[in-house]
């Protein structure tokens, strides 16, 4: 009788090029397609084990690959989009406005409104304005819906609108 080990190796020696082929259809280097095979290799190493260890169908094998590069493709887009999102919102000096304007009277206030506003509105304004993103964009980032992000936008702009008019009326009730 043939020990698990070399019937696995056995097995691998005869599908490790049609594995490779088809991971290969789910990744985007050779690299890549090298491990998504290794995964679902391990993946059937366990899943095997509890019916005695022999090597598995092929067919189950070609799902699994296929299993492990939609897995690997919804991890990258994920990090690829968090990647495009990161806005900082706590070094405001450097991001939030042209350095040509940091000793702009106005743009001090404006600095200081944005500052005031709720963490959910200053997000918000800052990934749209500043980040440039698009509301969908914003809704992803923060799993909200893309009308949220909409409203929080518009209802923070109200209340920036609101404290520079009140700023600069007791600025010329002042003068």
């Amino acid at each position: 009788m043939e020990s698990p080990a070399s019937a696995w190796k056995q097995w691998l020696a005869e599908h490790g090029p049609r594995l490779l082929l088809v991971a290969r259809g789910w990744s985007n280097s050779r690299h890549d397609a090298e491990d998504l095979v290794q995964e679902a290799i391990l993946r059937m190493w366990h899943h095997q084990a509890e019916s005695g260890g022999s090597p598995p169908d092929l067919p189950l094998v070609f799902s699994t690959i296929r299993f492990c590069g939609l897995n690997h493709h919804r991890s990258e887009s994920r990090r690829r989009k968090r990647e495009e999102s990161i806005v900082y919102l706590h070094d405001f000096k450097d991001v939030w406005l042209d350095p040509v304007l940091e000793e702009d009277e106005e743009a001090v206030i404006l600095r200081d409104a944005v500052q005031n506003l709720s963490q959910k509105l200053r997000e918000v304004v800052v990934m749209k304005f500043w980040g440039g993103l698009t509301f969908l964009q914003i809704s992803e980032t923060l799993a909200i819906s893309p009308n949220t992000a909409a409203s929080r936008y518009r209802y923070a702009l109200e209340q920036l609108a609101h404290e520079l008019r009140r700023m600069k009326e007791d600025r010329h009730a002042q003068a």
